[in-house]
């Protein structure tokens, strides 16, 4: 698929990876719809011009889901694709040194989030590519989600997160198979440590430490690097179905 004249539903999209993402995508001459919980997604969208539209939405909300599917016919005719950022992090154990047990809607949060809302976006965004007219090799549409190193290495505390980001990666290649009778591909991102404003709150200790312990180049991941492999894999057509690390060869200690 050819990002030229196409138009993609960027979930996320305020900053970060989705911000990166729906820049390069627009460079290379496609249409966004900027999806995100965040006030800031509308002035993104902004510094992209005509082809980019906000939609401020919930990523478990098939209402705000199905609104920011609509955007983008409405933006382009059809929906093309997808990259879907949207997620949170968590950090608990499952007892802390007082013993007391992790909290349940805590970690059912992170699940709903983060599973759940890729679940949601997948359904949605799939129904409406269905309905494409096919492309020369019968191409309707790419689906590519975020899951994250977490989802094979999970620290200590990571739990939930890496539960939720597992699942996403579960989730790639039984999705690639049902859906290649609608000529649609479902893939899936693995991120390193990145430069995302999710890192914002870890001491800058902690941040030297990780860098320290990616292989090369030792240093967090760029958004733009995260954009650079999402809009090959759109451009890829013979990628389906895949989970791809990109991580600079880190295992998470």
């Amino acid at each position: 698929m050819q990002v030229h004249d196409k138009t993609f539903l960027i979930t996320g999209a305020a900053s970060g990876l989705g911000a990166a993402t729906a820049e390069r995508l627009v460079q290379g001459g496609g249409r966004v719809v900027l999806c995100d919980l965040s006030d800031a997604v509308e002035a993104h969208a902004a510094t992209l011009g005509d082809v980019a539209v906000a939609v401020r939405g919930d990523v478990t909300s098939g209402d705000d889901i199905q609104a920011a599917v609509e955007a983008a016919v409405a933006l382009g005719g059809q929906l093309d694709g997808v990259v879907h950022c949207a997620g949170v992090v968590s950090v608990a154990k499952l007892l802390d040194r007082q013993g007391t047990p992790a909290d349940l809607e805590a970690y059912a949060r992170t699940v709903q989030i983060n599973l759940v809302g890729t679940f949601n976006v997948m359904r949605l965004a799939a129904a409406a590519m269905a309905t494409n007219p096919p492309s020369d090799d019968g191409e309707r549409g790419v689906i590519i989600n975020t899951a994250s190193v977490a989802a094979f290495d999970g620290q200590v505390g990571q739990c939930a997160y890496s539960a939720s980001k597992a699942g996403v990666v579960g989730m790639s290649l039984p999705a690639a198979r049902e859906l290649s009778r609608h000529g649609i591909r479902v893939l899936a991102i693995a991120p390193g440590v990145f430069e995302t404003p999710m890192m914002s709150d870890i001491p800058e200790d902690a941040v030297a430490s990780l860098s320290a312990a990616v292989p090369f180049p030792k240093r967090l991941g760029k958004p733009d690097e995260f954009a650079q492999l999402a809009e090959q894999m759109i451009r890829n057509t013979m990628l389906n179905g895949e989970v791809v690390r990109l991580d600079g060869g880190i295992r998470m200690q």
